[in-house]
């Protein structure tokens, strides 16, 4: 019998890296994936989009019975929407999700050097340079409309109150990821009741692309396993 998984993807322009997963999940585990487009990335919008938006957005799409996928960004989307309808879905999976708020003193110091230096952001290569040293490499990516809603997603995270998510839920997690850290899965772990943690050695922050045989391994027994 062939499943169904829902998956909103991360801060990406392309999901063309996540084939070979998806192409895995058909073959060998017999999933069938909906790749949900997100607006403003794999989707093209010019709009400036805040979290209660995409919550919108995704709640439009998914069945109230779907299995689905965060990986990343899609992540924060979907604890947002589960923060408000609890039970929403049936199969909650977090894959390196954002949506941990972390006071941080070192974000706070350079977000007022960018803004002191914000006259000179006018140069390209110094622009450059300031983002790759306040660490903001895919906020000099993104066109202007996403970087205001990239902020938007960091920003809401402070409000995000992971607890009230009631659905069960599966945490996979690499242990090399740099991007969300794995503090920020044992912090989703401790908050969300229903759930399990499963960290991987050998997986970055994007494992679809370091790992996509074990990536497909681990969904195919997270949507087998009872409980």
């Amino acid at each position: 019998m062939t499943k169904t998984l829902y998956i909103i993807h991360g801060w990406t322009y392309s999901v063309e890296p996540w084939n070979k997963t998806i192409k895995l999940l058909n073959d060998n585990y017999k999933i069938k994936v909906k790749m949900l487009h997100v607006p403003g990335l794999t989707d093209p919008s010019k709009k400036v989009w805040n979290i209660d938006e995409y919550v919108k957005w995704a709640d439009s799409l998914l069945p109230e019975d779907a299995v689905v996928l965060g990986h990343s960004n899609g992540g924060r989307i979907l604890l947002n929407l589960l923060s408000r309808q609890p039970a929403r879905v049936s199969h909650l999976i977090l894959l390196d999700a954002a949506g941990v708020y972390e006071p941080s003193k070192k974000r706070d110091i350079l977000r007022a050097i960018s803004q002191l230096f914000a006259p000179l952001k006018q140069i390209k290569i110094l622009r450059k340079l300031l983002h790759r040293i306040i660490g903001a490499g895919d906020y000099e990516k993104a066109p202007e409309n996403m970087k205001k809603t990239l902020t938007n997603m960091l920003d809401s995270d402070r409000q995000l109150d992971i607890s009230k998510v009631k659905v069960k839920t599966d945490i996979l997690w690499g242990e090399l990821d740099k991007i969300t850290p794995p503090r920020h899965a044992q912090k989703m772990h401790q908050q969300i009741k229903k759930s399990r943690l499963k960290l991987f050695s050998n997986w970055t922050h994007a494992p679809y692309i370091c790992d996509p045989e074990g990536l497909a391994l681990a969904i195919s027994e997270v949507m087998e396993a009872k409980r």
